[in-house]
């Protein structure tokens, strides 16, 4: 067979992560029939088809499972020396790769990137924000750096470390403005407004209010922290935010906001990464810089 190439690696790669050519081509930035033509040409060169391909989704064969297993591997070889030399280099710079979720990304990444980019503007910074499962197999197969997320993941292939905790608050109907906050057990005869299913926040909220993550009285389940309030201000429910989120998404809804009583409810929010990045080093700069922008968010949105 021919010389496999690193494009055609990393074009197989975005098949596998897709499914499907014309998203692949998009992730990509090539056309659809240069990557198909790729594609091609390494199954024609190995002997053996990888893909299954159907009207609207492809699906790897027998064959290209075990070949995806292998391609990855090599794919992340390539970043890591890559990154080595970024490391020995010994200034930030380069593509970063940060993954956060979404219950800190919109209140948080605007002041990270900015902080970021003037510690060094030869920084190219790449986000993707999604729920922790997925950024922590992202982050494992070497497509993400570094990923901000709720600690512990108890994962002791990652590097953990803390930035902030914060608190978890109560929003309810602006009726309600002025009672005391009601504890657990209170909250779990109310209509509890939560995240869907795959967010940290909402298993945060449930183990506070000690239910199980299936109880069995009715859930209503929203994508965002947004909708979530905007349900509570139409009488639907109550729900749970975390502090930063506050001032942002309760501006422009009528509901009540309250602290609970002690021991209060709270997350620890951390940057995680590979402990065999060759970037370690500089990540441990940029967990700093992300500390850093935290406590000055933090500052103004406690100034009256």
């Amino acid at each position: 067979m021919n010389g496999l190439t690193v494009r055609q690696l990393r074009y197989f790669d975005a098949l596998v992560r897709h499914g499907h050519f014309g998203r692949a081509a998009e992730a990509c930035a090539v056309s659809q029939p240069a990557l198909s033509m790729q594609i091609r040409d390494l199954e024609e060169g190995l002997g053996a088809p990888l893909f299954e391909r159907g009207a609207r989704h492809v699906s790897l064969t027998g064959f290209g499972e075990r070949f995806a297993t292998r391609a990855r591997a090599i794919l992340r070889s390539l970043d890591e020396l890559e990154d080595l030399a970024r490391a020995a280099r010994g200034r930030l710079s380069g593509r970063l790769r940060l993954g956060v979720i979404p219950t800190v990304a919109p209140y948080l990444l605007p002041r990270i990137v900015a902080d970021l980019t003037a510690a060094s503007a030869a920084l190219d910074i790449h986000v993707r924000e999604t729920v922790t499962p997925k950024l922590m197999v992202e982050l494992s197969e070497g497509r993400l750096d570094a990923a901000i997320v709720a600690l512990p993941v108890s994962e002791p292939a990652f590097e953990e470390a803390p930035l902030f905790s914060e608190e978890f608050l109560l929003v309810r109907p602006v009726s309600e403005a002025g009672r005391p906050a009601p504890g657990p057990a209170a909250l779990r005869e109310m209509r509890l407004l939560l995240l869907e299913e795959g967010h940290c926040f909402r298993d945060q909220a449930l183990a506070f209010c000690a239910m199980k993550p299936a109880p069995p009285r009715e859930l209503l389940d929203g994508s965002s922290l947004s909708t979530l309030v905007q349900m509570v201000g139409a009488g639907i429910g109550v729900t749970l935010i975390p502090e930063m989120a506050a001032v942002v998404e309760t501006r422009s809804a009528a509901v009540a906001v309250t602290r609970f009583a002690e021991p209060r409810p709270r997350r620890t929010i951390g940057m995680i990464w590979r402990k065999t990045s060759p970037l370690a080093g500089h990540l441990l700069e940029i967990a700093e810089i992300v500390r850093g922008a935290a406590e000055a968010m933090r500052g103004e949105s406690a100034k009256p």
